[in-house]
């Protein structure tokens, strides 16, 4: 049997689908509808600037889950493909002055550019081996922003100009009938429009010949090759793609922030990252958008415990836990728990009773790559 046609076999019955049943529909139509209706009733810049972070986050763990959850390959480098994207957002975007159509993809193509040169070096690893590789990056990516200030400004960062408008509509001014919407509001629109086209393209891609080759890798490499399933390729498949994400991410956070900072893209961010996709839940088109939602919810619950709990300074004293700090500890009790108590993330709690009673059916992806690897 060749791989072709094994893939095609299973693939009818396994591969993930966005809407596979009626809740999750309804959710879909709930999504749509809420995209729309919450911008026009939020008027809290504060709110829809974290909801329009969450989203970013979602498209850039779009990617990490693709390369982790589906692929089963470790990364904890994510922050650095984001970081390319902002960057080279800003220099395509505002020093060449190019529109929005044209330096968003060129600044999601730049990071697809270098996970393709840094792939077929990386994936030769596994597991923890890859991890501390693509760790590196992040290291790598805050040392080459630090020094080349006429890209990036250096230390001090650069504020961001490139323009959010297609065409005469511009999404910090957007204007819908007699209603001139807030920048918060335009972003909010821009950024969850962008992130539902990102999920139909992975639910898409996954459910496609070369996204079932990186489940089938995921689940047993040996087996796969086997088949015929060639690793590399399939790998760097998924690593470009995330890579992309993650730049087209980067070019929006750029966008929405305003004004950026080597520091902006360092191991916090990775690790905030990895954290949405674990509790979002591994392999699942809609985990991303969970997780975010639910790590976005953090940096809040932080400030707001800060006024009751000691131990976290509040914003100009000296002393205790910071809020950035706090955060991170939080993401790693969540991973921790997540890992040992809820492996398939916040997705689970949407999910119909029917299809919990065929969980056992359904490969788990920290549990089949770490098969495959020991095989």
């Amino acid at each position: 049997m060749t791989a072709e046609s094994a893939l095609d076999r299973s693939g009818a019955r396994s591969a993930p689908r966005l809407f596979d049943g009626a809740l999750k529909k309804a959710l879909a139509i709930a999504f749509a509808v809420a995209i729309v209706a919450v911008p026009l009733n939020v008027a809290d810049g504060y709110i829809l600037t974290v909801l329009t972070t969450a989203a970013i986050a979602a498209i850039a763990t779009s990617g990490l889950n693709l390369l982790t959850g589906f692929a089963g390959q470790i990364s904890l480098g994510h922050a650095f493909f984001v970081g390319a994207g902002a960057f080279s957002g800003q220099l395509f975007g505002g020093q060449l002055g190019l529109p929005f159509l044209v330096w968003l993809p060129l600044a999601a193509i730049f990071a697809g550019l270098l996970g393709a040169v840094v792939a077929p070096f990386a994936l030769r690893l596994k597991g923890p081996y890859l991890a501390m590789v693509s760790l590196g990056l992040v290291f790598l990516g805050i040392y080459a922003a630090r020094n080349l200030p006429a890209l990036t400004g250096g230390l001090n960062g650069t504020v961001v100009t490139a323009e959010a408008s297609i065409g005469p509509i511009d999404f910090t001014a957007l204007r819908i009938g007699p209603f001139l919407l807030t920048r918060e509001q335009g972003m909010f629109l821009l950024c969850w429009g962008i992130l539902t086209l990102v999920l139909l393209a992975i639910a898409n891609i996954v459910r496609s010949r070369s996204g079932r080759a990186m489940q089938a890798i995921r689940d047993h490499d040996l087996a796969a090759e086997v088949l015929g399933v060639r690793r590399l390729p399939t790998m760097m498949n998924a690593f470009i793609v995330s890579s992309v994400l993650g730049g087209l991410a980067g070019g929006l956070l750029a966008v929405h922030l305003q004004y950026i900072r080597p520091e902006n893209f360092g191991l916090d961010l990775s690790i905030q990252y990895v954290a949405i996709v674990v509790i979002g839940g591994l392999a699942r088109v809609w985990g991303p958008v969970l997780g975010s939602l639910f790590i976005g919810l953090v940096p809040v619950l932080a400030i707001w415990l800060s006024g009751f709990l000691p131990f976290i300074s509040q914003a100009g004293q000296r002393g205790g836990v910071s809020v950035s700090s706090f955060g991170l500890i939080v993401y790693g009790v969540l991973i921790v728990v997540f890992l040992l108590y809820r492996r398939e993330g916040l997705v689970s709690f949407f999910r119909l009773p029917s299809r919990r009673t065929r969980r056992g059916t359904e490969s788990d992806p920290l549990t089949a790559s770490n098969e495959g690897h020991s095989s």
